[in-house]
């Protein structure tokens, strides 16, 4: 077989960006044997060009003027490795209008302009492949546009944020969310600003990727309910631990009938759960249907030699496909509605302090039982002339558990902060012994 030379560039050239330029000369060969091509990287995009890189380029690879990419019609794949909307989004419809298949990493980027970029990938006959923006090397994309697209994927359980799992396995270990997260910062595992991880955002766009593959449908990154761990303290964690449950950030998504629940936050996850296994900086993520029952994917979830691997997993798939392959079409191909806020129903946890006096109880079960929901277990602890209530609740709308614990928070006998957090189980209540 004559080997057939595919010139690549590459927009952004950090640890993503020279990890994959490292690996493609490392696999050339491997590559060449599975496809028949052979991919050489001849521009990189960068802010800088005389910066020194961990990996470096041949001279006259580094660009800082993007029409030195745009401009060149042997270019025939691209990889996006950039961060932020703008102006990689700008560059990538550019691309893919010319006719270049474009691979990228840029989870906020196929979340926020999902649309726009498939329409662009459609009009110009090319794939966009993406599996680096969810899960880095965890083929969950590939899985669920391939595999299972016959299966009915009804449910998307995921830990896909190896930061804060970083962080709450930590805790577990008895560290302070703030010495758990110096540590994360550390050893890399956290940026010097950690907000889109700790604050869930990052773990929103990953989820609304998700939910978009595996149920058809548009979702957009506003329809997800966000709750990062700041609020995570080692009391829930020994709460969790003392009820044999975990605390983990989890990315959830919903298919209702005909319409769709996402939201991302700390649940207590059963011990018996495959996600309460799931420790450091690694990801997980769960596909419930109707032909599967369930199946687990986990492994590393990020890092620049993990990401830059599944980058170039889809670039050898854009290549070793004929014509425009199975990922250029849209993975949309139905509308679903959201599901009103609220509405999902779920076990919960509920911590409530309040003032260690007769009849305070009473009051808590009234304000619970005026929404509907009802208690499945109940355990009090004595702190300091108040009273610490550990509340696991039956299946209730999560609206509604908001609206009691709203209404217990007013309360003139509550004390400290009321929390509540979903509980994640296959056993339900009565499997876990609550009932």
């Amino acid at each position: 077989m004559v080997s057939v030379d595919v010139p690549v560039a590459l927009l952004g050239y950090g640890t993503v960006g020279a990890a994959v330029h490292r690996l493609l000369e490392e696999s050339a060969d491997e590559i060449e044997r599975a496809t028949g091509h052979r991919l050489r990287v001849t521009r990189a995009l960068v802010q800088d060009t005389s910066k020194d890189r961990g990996f470096s380029p041949t001279p006259g690879v580094l660009t800082d003027d993007i029409g030195d990419i745009l401009g060149d019609p042997s270019i025939q794949v691209v990889a996006e490795v950039m961060c932020g909307v703008d102006p990689a989004g700008g560059y990538v419809l550019e691309l893919l209008r010319s006719g270049r298949p474009v691979v990228t990493a840029n989870k906020q980027l196929v979340a926020r302009r999902g649309t726009e970029l498939f329409e662009a990938a459609a009009a110009g006959g090319v794939q966009l492949r993406f599996e680096a923006s969810v899960c880095a090397a965890i083929p969950v994309i590939k899985v669920l546009r391939e595999s299972l697209v016959v299966t009915n994927v009804h449910r998307v359980l995921g830990i896909v944020n190896g930061t804060t799992n970083f962080i709450l396995s930590a805790m577990e270990d008895g560290r302070s969310y703030a010495d758990a997260l110096a540590e994360a910062q550390r050893l890399g595992f956290a940026e010097a600003d950690p907000t889109e991880d700790v604050g869930g955002l990052d773990a929103a766009a990953k989820t609304a990727i998700l939910a978009t593959v595996a149920f058809g449908s548009r979702v957009p990154l506003d329809w997800v309910e966000v709750e990062g761990i700041e609020g995570v303290t080692l009391d829930h964690v020994v709460a969790a631990r003392a009820l044999d449950m975990h605390v983990k950030l989890i990315g959830r998504a919903t298919l209702v009938g005909d319409r769709v629940d996402v939201r991302v936050g700390p649940a207590f996850v059963d011990g018996h759960h495959p996600l309460a296994a799931v420790e450091g900086a690694f990801n997980a993520v769960m596909l419930h249907g109707d032909a599967i029952r369930e199946i687990t994917l986990e492994g590393p979830g990020a890092g620049g030699i993990e990401t830059a691997s599944a980058v170039v997993a889809d670039m050898v798939s854009v290549v070793g496909t004929t014509g425009t392959g199975f990922l250029q079409n849209d993975p949309v191909w139905r509308t679903l509605e959201r599901l009103p806020p609220g509405e999902l129903a779920s076990p919960f946890y509920l911590r409530l302090e309040v003032e260690d006096r007769a009849g305070v109880l009473a009051r808590i079960a009234q304000e619970l039982a005026s929404e509907g929901v009802s208690v499945a277990q109940l355990v009090q602890q004595q702190a300091e002339g108040r009273a610490v209530l550990h509340v696991v609740t039956h299946e209730a709308p999560s609206g509604r558990v908001d609206a009691a614990l709203a209404a217990i928070r007013a309360l003139p006998e509550a004390r400290g902060e009321s929390t509540a957090m979903p509980v994640i189980s296959g056993r339900g209540v009565a499997g876990l012994g609550w009932a």
